[in-house]
């Protein structure tokens, strides 16, 4: 079996091409002059970094050329790029850059600020769009075109997991950790040089470097590159590049999906729309109205696991459990048998049968978190791969996502997933989005509580149809369905867009935002006066 490819190797696959290349706003840059460009900064980067301390540096920029440009310039270096999260401040901004070993950190106008007053060390900053910036790359202007060697298991790029539970972590992406997959899906849609990949997502996330960035490379496809995502850009965009390819993770797709519906939907050049986590009635509305293929997979930037769509799909489903992954009981190990449905399609057994999805097979993709034990410790234990994702699958093997184990939810001695309660929720009509999380019940355990944006604006929240609604749905159980709504204007995210649960949670009903409670019994819900959640708030009996 021949050695799989570097990402230098996909770079000089397209040094050749003249005609086209990467197109930002009225910017187009061929890929001969993408190549050029990046071999003239890994000779930059060669004489900047001390090479007696890791050759990191770090980019803290939106999605820009010039994030491209170093991105070669990291392969042909062999150094490693840490793409810092544009949503982290101060002092959290700073953990990252140190702990990523950051010598540099090349920034950009509209990201500098960032910067300001934080405490970097003797970490040098540099920003692109500065006269410095210039001078700097001067001496380099055409440097050959001689690539380090590098092989396949070397690093590349640190990527932060979006740490919606905690502390980011770096994912250490090696070279063939980032082409493999963009060449797996590029072949498997194959896309080719009449192709034109959108990359809207951050790309100092996995998804975007190897769902689209890699891709192109690979398949020799033109990119259209926009800053940061926009739902009502989103279809100007396919219009005015040609778009015939995009990437999402999340909510992106529920966010163009819920955009006004136009008559001239159909007309647009988008063919396949590929990512992960997206919801089912989201992924059914995109492609009623943009006559897309939607392609909706499973994984993760860790890469331990990932689930591809199945040859023949299953509503609610993340497809079918592959070969070597395992739904097992987070404490004992051992696998969960398979759910059990009733008459109306509600689990009956889901704390027997929902577990950790865990690769038994060993790591998977997963080439371990950069200077982090603990955290690999914790996903790698008796040569198994611990997603940290709950699931449960049926007796066809269809897999059904339950949440994080982070998420779980134990209400009444009975663990429950938040995956399967957010599904029922968000097909409400009146709801644009919904998060599902647990808080404290005053008793004992847990309670469910949903924050929800409505269609419109907060005040179309009606608390008597809400109400009904939950009753009607046949899936949800008498300790699924949720005791307190919060209704709001926006969510917590990460730069990714994933909904930070845990400060949800941590907020519960202490929030200036309207909540509402229905105990069970009860036939709608209420509005929570401060009086009555004092009676929510735990009490400890015998405190002195």
């Amino acid at each position: 079996m021949s050695e799989s490819p570097t990402v230098s190797d996909l770079l000089l696959g397209v040094s050749e091409i003249d005609s086209y290349g990467i197109r930002f706003e009225d910017q187009v840059i061929t890929w001969r002059e993408h190549i050029q460009a990046s071999f003239d900064r890994a000779a930059m980067l060669d004489a900047a970094l001390d090479h007696e301390r890791p050759r990191h540096f770090g980019l803290l920029m939106e999605n820009i050329p010039e994030f491209s440009l170093m991105l070669g310039a990291a392969a042909f270096s062999g150094t490693v790029l840490a793409g810092l999260n544009t949503t982290r401040r101060g002092p959290a901004l700073a953990r990252d850059v140190a702990l990523a070993d950051c010598q540099i950190i090349f920034t950009e106008n509209s990201q500098a600020h960032l910067l300001d007053g934080v405490d970097l060390g003797d970490v040098r900053v540099i920003n692109v769009d500065s006269p410095e910036w210039a001078e700097l790359l001067a001496p380099f202007a055409r440097s050959p075109h001689n690539a380090c060697a590098v092989s396949p298991d070397d690093l590349m790029m640190l990527i932060f997991t979006s740490g919606t539970s905690g502390d980011p972590k770096a994912v250490r992406c090696t070279h063939s950790k980032i082409a493999d997959p963009a060449i797996m899906l590029g072949d498997r849609f194959e896309l080719g040089p009449s192709d034109v990949i959108y990359m809207a997502m951050p790309m100092f996330h996995s998804n975007a470097i190897m769902a689209a960035w890699a891709i192109a490379l690979h398949r020799k496809c033109a990119i259209a590159m926009r800053r940061k995502f926009s739902a009502s850009g989103f279809l100007p965009d396919v219009r005015k590049y040609g778009i015939t390819y995009s990437n999402y993770v999340g909510k992106p797709l529920s966010f163009i999906a819920a955009t006004p519906e136009q008559p001239d939907d159909h007309d647009n050049t988008l063919k396949i729309m590929y990512g992960n986590e997206g919801a089912a009635p989201a992924v059914a509305t995109f492609v009623r109205r943009f006559g897309a293929r939607v392609i909706d997979g499973f994984g993760s930037t860790e890469g331990g696991v990932s689930i591809g769509a199945a040859p023949v799909p299953r509503a609610g489903t993340l497809g079918l459990l592959p070969e070597g992954v395992k739904i097992l009981h987070p404490e004992t190990g051992v696998p969960c048998p398979p759910a059990e449905f009733d008459a109306d399609g509600r689990i009956v057994n889901a704390d027997e049968a929902t577990g950790e999805m865990v690769n038994v097979t060993g790591p998977g993709a997963f080439a371990g978190y950069y200077k982090n034990p603990e955290a690999d410790a914790e996903r790698m234990r008796n040569g198994q791969y611990w997603t940290g994702d709950l699931a449960y699958a049926d007796a066809d093997g269809y897999v059904y996502f339950a949440g994080r184990s982070s998420g779980w939810l134990r209400v009444d001695g009975e663990n429950i997933g938040a995956a399967p309660i957010e599904r029922a929720l968000t097909a409400y009509p009146g709801f644009a989005q919904v998060s599902v999380y647990a808080v404290p019940d005053s008793d004992v355990g847990d309670r469910v509580m949903a924050s929800v944006i409505p269609v419109g604006d907060v005040s179309n929240f009606d608390p008597e149809a809400v109400a009904a609604y939950i009753d009607s749905r046949p899936e949800l159980g008498p300790k699924q369905k949720p005791t307190l709504i919060r209704v709001c204007s926006e969510f917590p995210r990460t730069a990714t867009f994933k909904v930070v649960t845990r400060t949800q949670s941590a907020e519960r009903w202490n929030t200036s935002d309207p909540v509402w409670i229905r105990q069970r019994g009860e036939a709608e819900f209420q509005l929570l006066t401060p009086e009555r959640a004092l009676t929510l708030e735990k009490v400890t009996v015998g405190a002195q």
